[in-house]
């Protein structure tokens, strides 16, 4: 028997876990420098990654749904993701 994974959902997988690897090897360097200023500047260059990955996933996802939702639901799935960002965007 096989399993066959469809190459869209492998690629937002993929990209999960690079995101999570980023995640514990910041953890990582946070607890070799032991300082609380470098462990700061860590987590914020995390803020730059975590972003990305969200839009590069969302992204992956809906070129696989391009074909089987009409543009309407697009446009919503796109309005939300926008959404989310002007909702976390710092002042």
């Amino acid at each position: 028997m096989f399993i066959i994974i469809e190459k869209v959902v492998l690629g937002m997988a993929f990209l999960r876990l690079i995101s999570g690897s980023i995640e514990i090897f910041a953890a990582i360097l946070m607890i070799k420098f032991n300082t609380v200023e470098k462990a700061l500047m860590v987590n914020s260059s995390l803020a730059l990654i975590g972003p990305v990955i969200l839009v590069l996933t969302t992204s992956i996802g809906l070129i696989g749904l391009v074909e089987k939702i009409s543009i309407m639901k697009f446009v919503w799935i796109a309005l939300g993701v926008s959404f989310i960002f002007i909702g976390v965007k710092s002042s």
